[in-house]
């Protein structure tokens, strides 16, 4: 952005913005402002590459790119009920959409795209967006969080299941049949996203001190990290790399968390072979004797790394794109 707010007031690029939002494959950079909408490249990270502007529809709060095509779906607060699809390499809209109450997010992959209202979500085929599910009388959703996997031969769609507990609801947006809810937090959700393949979904709850990742579609608990235990945040992003080696997450405040995931085995550890290996091994059988929330944050992982921005106190967005032979991080703040 540094290329656009050149010889302008400090703030003032930042002050327009309204809506950011990555594409499926982190490839592109999507944001909103009060004059209409801007797309750019992720190639370099260097700088910015601006590949499309429009001005046509003011006022955007919702812009979502299919991967690196030229659909784009844009939503503004002067029609906040209505949805636009359009073409933006030709310069036309193919359709638009209008629902009962205000869209509050969009998600989309090659095969579907979800429009999510607070109290119920509409599956389109995106090919040639017929409605072909609404799911209905969900659970109070006031921000919008749901996910839906960019795998298209599978589609899981991921939604709140309850509007005080960290329930998650798990459809299958192929055969539109509910699959599993998990319970994944005691406190109510705040951040849900799948990895690439669709197999993996990581959620954090409101209190955002614990990130769960669980597996899809048996909805297993496989990993557990703390992100810390000195303050409670509000997560507001969780993003997996696209091999899934990695999981971001970002939140109101100055420090993004990197998360590995390890591979998991079934195979029998070997045993020590030194004292510090006796000892911690000891350690973790007598972790199976205390009460289950102090076994648990003995078990949790921290973060593989942390990166550090130069703001707090606001919500932020976070992806991973894989440069060889290194992930640097992006994250953009989103007022």
């Amino acid at each position: 952005m540094e290329a656009e707010a050149a010889g302008r007031p400090p703030g003032r690029v930042e002050a327009a913005l309204s809506c950011f939002s990555f594409n499926q494959d982190c490839t592109s950079l999507a944001i909103g402002t009060k004059a209409g909408y801007k797309l750019f490249s992720l190639s370099s990270v260097e700088q910015l590459d601006q590949v499309h502007g429009s001005n046509e529809i003011p006022d955007v709060y919702i812009v979502e790119r299919l991967f690196s095509s030229s659909l784009v779906v844009v939503v503004s607060h002067t029609k906040p009920r209505q949805m636009n699809v359009y073409h933006f390499k030709k310069g036309t809209e193919i359709c638009n959409y209008s629902y009962s109450s205000n869209i509050l997010s969009i998600r989309l992959n090659r095969q579907r795209l979800l429009v999510c209202l607070e109290e119920s979500i509409y599956i389109h085929n995106i090919k040639d967006m017929k409605l072909l599910k609404t799911i209905l009388d969900i659970p109070a959703n006031p921000t919008g969080l749901c996910a839906l996997s960019i795998n298209h031969s599978n589609s899981y769609v991921a939604y709140p299941g309850s509007l005080t507990t960290g329930e998650i609801v798990l459809y299958d947006g192929h055969s539109l049949k509910t699959l599993c809810t998990i319970a994944a937090h005691e406190g109510t959700l705040a951040a849900i996203a799948f990895n690439a393949a669709g197999s993996k979904l990581a959620s954090a709850s409101e209190k955002g001190t614990v990130i769960r990742v669980f597996s899809v579609p048996e909805g297993q608990k496989l990993y557990e990290f703390r992100r810390g235990m000195k303050r409670y945040v509000t997560i507001s992003s969780l993003v997996f790399s696209m091999d899934s080696q990695f999981l971001c997450a970002s939140s109101n405040t100055e420090t993004v968390h990197i998360f590995k995931l390890e591979h998991l085995t079934n195979s029998r550890p070997e045993e020590p072979s030194t004292w510090s290996g006796y000892m911690g091994k000891m350690f973790l059988a007598a972790s199976n004797y205390l009460p289950a929330q102090v076994s648990d944050m003995m078990n949790q992982d921290r973060a593989f790394a942390t990166g550090r921005l130069h703001f707090s106190g606001q919500r932020n967005i976070c992806t991973l794109s894989t440069y060889v032979p290194r992930h640097p991080l992006s994250a953009r703040r989103n007022r």
